[in-house]
Parts: structure tokens; C-alpha cells; sequence
């Protein structure tokens, strides 16, 4: 099969086409031919050797995929071979052939390309298990997105607003913030010439918000704590701003504060499989239904993987950014 695989740790350069075995599916798993994969930031650090892959998992890159089930355990799952699905997987996405654990494969949403679909399993995955699972963002309660037209933020303020919260999200220019906007955002903030903290606080009568999606962290921090509500919720899940951090343990003490994070990719197929199911009950009506669509920037055929990861690092996206390995990646399923 063709893929793409770090040659060794580096510039976009190092990803290389390669012909590789087809994978074989054990217990419990599929075999999908990829259609489409989702180009993701914790590609890019498993590029420049910052993020290596879990036990077990490929050393390929490539965290989302969509595409069609060749063969497999299907008697685990209430999949059939022909199947159109999506699915979140540990690594092997930018490959023509990728074995997936069968709970963690979802249906193409009806009316969604591959290419579409693609976007949805990385981003959704980890929306829901920060902002809904760990954070528990409550009906009545305010959300802030930092970093709001990368395809998580993208994602959480989408989710969120068709649930009914209020959402704040940050963003890199005031075009961006527009965007945010336009997306679902009660307001969008351009974090190069506004305080987002100061805006928070204004807006929202001195309150603050009941939770921040963080992908920024570093000096971040302290500012994020200001702006939260009493009894707020700081999930953390990237560090592009840095890990470390100072941090007034005197008012995470009075204002009952929490501050969390979490990795997604390490977690068991048990964990991740819960998520799934989540996500089919609750979100995907909502995509269904148009009320939430996934947002593509570019699309760039497999053997470009590497123009894909410059796009990615000049984030001058809105949304996402996927490969199309198929050559039916731009079809719908029937």
C-alpha cells in the first residue's frame, strides 16, 4: 500500500512516500480502506520526534481517518464490509489501508463526503471527553474556546452553541474572530489587540465563564483563572504557549477552581469507545441534521502530506486540513 513515514525527525520534508504492507486486523478490529485522513497538530509533533506513538500503535502519522470496511471482526460490531465509517485510531491514518478498533468506528454522517467525515473523529473525540466529559459543561453555562478557528475550536464552539451555551473564543486576527463568530461564537475575540480576560469580564457582568478548552497554556494561565467563574473548570490539552506555568493557588482555593488536562491518544479502546457512542446518540443528529458541519480549509492529495503540515504550522487555516488517499475521497456514500 502507499503511505507516508517519517523518514527521521524534522522539517515537513522528512514525510516521505513509502510502499508499506497492508495491515492485518487481529480481534476486535477492522480493516478500512482509507478514502481520506485528518491532518492534526499531534502529527506534526510526532514529525519533529515530540510525541511518540502509544505501545502497539503504527509509527505512521495520522489520528482520523475515514473510508470504507474491507474485512474484519464485523460480528463485534454492528458494521458490515462496504460500510462507510470514520474512526479515531493511534496512528497509520495517511496509509491507503489502516486497522482500526471496530468501537471506535462511526457512520459517515448522511450527506458528508469522505473527505468530510475525515475531519470529524480527532476533533469531535476530543471536544466531547474535555469540554463535556471532564469539564461537565452544564445546560445554562458559558464556554471559552481558546485558539477558536483550529479544528478543535472549530469544533467545541460548533457543538457547543448547537447545545445551547454561550461560547467566547480567541482567535488570531479580527478576520479570525469574525469567523468565530460566523461559526456558532457569541463573541469573538482577537487576542493580538484585545485582553481576552478583560472582555470575558466585562461581557459576562464580572463573572467570568464556567470553563476554558486551553490549548495554549504558559503564560496563559493566570489570566484564564481570572476570567473563570466561581466554581470554573480549566481543562488544558495542548501546550503551544508552554508548559510551565505561575498559578494563585490562593484563589483556585477560595473561587473552587479546577484545573485539568488530558492526552486522548494513550487511552484504552474501552475509554475511547464510550466517546463513540457519546458522540453517535448526541452530535451526530445535530451534523445530520445541518446544524453543525465540519469546517474544511484545504485538501491535499496523500503525497503532499508534507505541504499539509507547512499549512498546518503557518496557521493561517480556519478548520481543518485533510488528505485525500482515495480516489473516491470527494464521493458521498450511498
Amino acid at each position: 500500500m502507499r503511505a507516508i513515514e517519517i523518514s527521521r525527525p524534522g522539517a515537513p520534508d522528512v514525510l516521505q512516500p513509502v510502499e508499506r504492507p497492508r495491515p492485518a486486523p487481529g480481534p476486535g478490529e477492522l480493516l478500512i480502506r482509507v478514502q481520506a485522513a485528518g491532518v492534526n497538530r499531534p502529527d506534526v509533533l510526532q514529525r519533529k520526534g515530540a510525541y511518540a506513538p502509544p505501545p502497539g500503535a503504527s509509527d505512521l502519522p495520522g489520528l482520523e481517518i475515514a473510508g470504507t470496511i474491507e474485512s474484519g471482526d464485523v460480528d463485534s460490531s454492528d458494521f458490515r464490509p462496504g460500510g462507510a465509517v470514520c474512526a479515531l485510531v493511534a496512528g497509520g491514518g495517511y496509509a491507503e489501508w489502516c486497522v482500526v478498533p471496530a468501537a471506535q468506528c462511526l457512520p459517515v454522517p448522511a450527506g458528508l463526503t469522505f473527505l468530510e467525515a475525515a475531519a470529524l473523529p480527532e476533533t469531535y473525540f476530543t471536544v466531547w471527553t474535555n469540554v463535556f466529559d471532564r469539564a461537565r459543561l452544564a445546560p445554562g453555562e458559558t464556554l471559552l474556546v481558546q485558539g477558536g478557528t483550529s479544528g478543535i475550536g472549530v469544533a467545541a464552539i460548533q457543538i457547543a452553541a448547537a447545545l445551547g451555551h454561550r461560547v467566547y473564543a480567541t482567535a488570531g486576527s479580527e478576520a479570525k474572530a469574525r469567523a468565530c463568530e460566523q461559526l456558532g461564537a457569541d463573541r469573538g475575540i482577537d487576542y493580538r489587540s484585545e485582553d481576552f480576560a478583560a472582555v470575558i469580564k466585562q461581557d459576562t457582568g464580572g463573572r467570568g465563564v464556567d470553563v476554558i478548552l486551553d490549548m495554549v497554556a504558559g503564560d496563559y494561565l493566570p489570566r484564564e483563572l481570572a476570567c473563570l467563574a466561581d466554581d470554573g473548570r480549566l481543562v488544558i490539552i495542548a501546550l503551544l504557549g508552554g508548559a510551565q506555568a505561575q498559578v494563585d493557588c490562593g484563589a483556585v482555593l477560595r473561587r473552587r477552581l479546577t484545573i485539568t488536562g488530558s492526552t486522548l491518544r494513550p487511552r484504552p479502546v474501552a475509554f475511547k469507545a464510550a466517546i463513540a457512542r457519546k458522540l453517535r446518540s448526541v452530535v451526530w443528529p445535530l451534523i445530520e441534521s445541518g446544524r453543525i458541519r465540519p469546517v474544511l480549509h484545504s485538501t491535499f492529495p496523500l503525497e503532499r502530506a508534507s505541504d499539509a503540515h507547512r499549512l498546518m504550522e503557518s496557521s493561517a487555516h480556519i478548520g481543518k486540513i485533510v488528505l485525500a488517499v482515495g480516489s473516491d475521497a470527494g464521493a458521498r456514500p450511498s
